[in-house]
């Protein structure tokens, strides 16, 4: 009976939790929509941003997921059954999974770690390495920085996670229960619907995104017209499938008892939210300051990569992924955005927080150290 009654109440409160967490993202979309659809020159400036943001991050994002979801997807490969073999190279695989671009390998160490199958300095490198969904953004844009900061990640996660186990112990804070991480068991939600139409308006986006990249450009109204009309489309679709979507957005991507095509669109729908909230932010606070930001930071360069270090203390990938485009955009330097790459611990800090709080907080107060070295190096090295 009183599993029974366990049971129902973890029950409850997935669906309160679902239902606050769809409420906040229904009216976070709706801002957005809401932006997209104003009249004059400030409305042009945000549709613009969109269909840049879409045909310059998000076609490559969902590109990229279709290749990584799908290996995951795919294969049959036991990972955590792998963890429990290679006890002696934990911390450095620690490392190359949080590595991964995107969030999946991140949570697989940090539930490992909660159930106490491997140490806190593994804990301490996977929380380094990662980059979380921001990777996607680089990846797609500059793909050499992208595996610059993967290699640096691997490595300053490594060496962190080493030192933190030779400090404290591989016992140092390890959890001895064994608690899973519960995701509401939906598998296609109402969003799933409208997967026919994303895919119809990508194909074409991904081409056109391809000809951007290369600077193919046709000088044509019909070819404009269409560019236009697809993109933005495509922006707007994304938009309101993440808002309805009543998944948590890490959920989205780690959840393999879902379809692989779902789980390629909603973490895409995600990603792509964010990036556009990016690209706004810029273009609305230039519309309303005329402020050179590059001037700005070049005058407060000392200070940036210690700010942008305390970016990666926000949990999630969302305040990240700002932090990546500020850096695309060339308003913060290359120090800058290793720092936060550093210091982030994206979409995997929210079980760790869940289930294991100290060890989190501690965790991430560690991974800053290593952050703070990297990215004032860099920038006194390079800069």
């Amino acid at each position: 009976m009183n599993a029974l009654i366990n049971t129902i109440n973890n029950q409850k409160k997935l669906i309160f939790a679902n239902e606050g967490r769809l409420l906040k993202k229904s009216f976070f979309g709706l801002v957005i929509l809401a932006l997209a659809f104003q009249g004059g020159e400030f409305g042009d400036i945000i549709r613009s941003s969109m269909i840049d943001a879409y045909l310059q991050v998000s076609v490559f994002v969902a590109f990229t997921l279709f290749v990584f979801i799908g290996l995951d997807s795919l294969t049959k490969y036991d990972v955590k059954l792998f963890l429990s073999k290679t006890q002696k190279i934990h911390v450095p695989l620690s490392a190359f999974l949080g590595a991964i671009p995107g969030c999946g390998g991140a949570i697989i160490v940090v539930t490992q770690y909660i159930q106490g199958r491997i140490s806190f300095g593994s804990l301490v490198a996977v929380l380094t390495a990662t980059m979380g969904d921001a990777a996607f953004l680089i990846l797609a844009i500059e793909p050499s920085t992208g595996l610059l900061i993967f290699s640096i990640g691997i490595v300053v996660g490594s060496i962190s996670g080493l030192l933190v186990d030779i400090l404290h112990g591989t016992k140092f804070m390890q959890s001895h229960s064994k608690i899973n991480v519960e995701f509401e068991n939906i598998k296609k939600t109402f969003v799933s619907n409208f997967n026919i139409f994303w895919i119809l308006l990508f194909f074409p986006g991904f081409v056109f995104g391809i000809l951007l990249a290369f600077q193919i450009d046709f000088i044509s109204n019909i070819y404009n017209s269409i560019v236009i009309l697809i993109a933005s489309s495509a922006a707007i679709l994304s938009i309101f499938m993440w808002s309805l979507n009543p998944l948590s957005d890490f959920q989205c991507s780690t959840d393999k008892s879902r379809g692989y095509l779902s789980r390629v669109i909603d973490t895409t729908n995600f990603v792509t939210t964010w990036v556009i909230s990016g690209f706004l932010i810029f273009e609305i606070f230039m519309y309303f300051t005329n402020i050179d930001l590059k001037i700005f930071f070049d005058l407060w360069l000392p200070l940036v990569p210690l700010v942008a270090i305390l970016f990666g203390f926000l949990p999630g990938c969302g305040p990240q992924v700002v932090v990546a485009t500020f850096y695309l955009n060339g308003y913060i330097p290359l120090s800058a955005e290793l720092g936060n790459a550093i210091s982030n611990d994206g979409d995997a800090l929210f079980p760790a927080i869940a289930l294991a709080p100290k060890a989190a907080i501690i965790a991430t107060l560690y991974s800053a150290i290593p952050a703070i070295i990297v990215a004032y190096s860099y920038l006194y090295l390079f800069e």
